[in-house]
């Protein structure tokens, strides 16, 4: 593996995020029309601030409306949350959101790695931690993602 490639050289920089200020139902429109089942977190600076999925709307919809606290379990980043998800999976939940926001049910721990650093490390870290997706961030901004099958893709193009 060439030693000089970094997270930056290769990453997916095709990522779909949300704010943390989106309404549950909102968040649940947005996954469901982009046919995916959880995103990165940004705040109103786009700074990356936690991660939530469709797991995390059903949990807090189905909790009666009440603020809902999140395990912070890391699941987000070993399961396949960048995956299409089925629309009718969320169409059919019939839920009151109580005016919760994405920031109310957001995990706030954040797997991520800076742009520059190199390839080796990250893997290292995914291997690590057991996690099959890392975020890749720029000043505190996500820029991109890397999965197990981008590193794969890497060994088996001899980089």
């Amino acid at each position: 593996m060439d030693s000089s490639l970094t997270a930056k050289d290769i990453m997916n920089p095709d990522i779909m995020r949300v704010r943390d200020d989106l309404t549950v139902a909102e968040l649940a429109a947005f996954l469901t029309d982009q046919e995916i089942s959880g995103a990165p977190v940004e705040d109103e600076h786009a700074k990356l601030v936690g991660v939530v999925s469709v797991t995390d709307i059903v949990r807090a919809t189905s909790s009666g409306g009440e603020r809902y606290a999140p395990d912070h379990d890391p699941s987000f980043y070993v399961r396949g949350w960048e995956n299409r998800v089925a629309v009718e999976d969320l169409q059919d939940l019939h839920f009151d959101d109580g005016g919760l926001l994405v920031r109310d049910i957001m995990t706030p721990s954040v797997f991520a790695v800076e742009a520059e650093t190199p390839v080796r490390e990250v893997a290292r870290s995914m291997m690590d931690s057991h996690l099959h997706r890392m975020l890749v961030v720029q000043q505190d901004k996500v820029v991109g993602i890397i999965s197990t099958s981008d590193m794969l893709q890497l060994l088996a193009d001899g980089g």
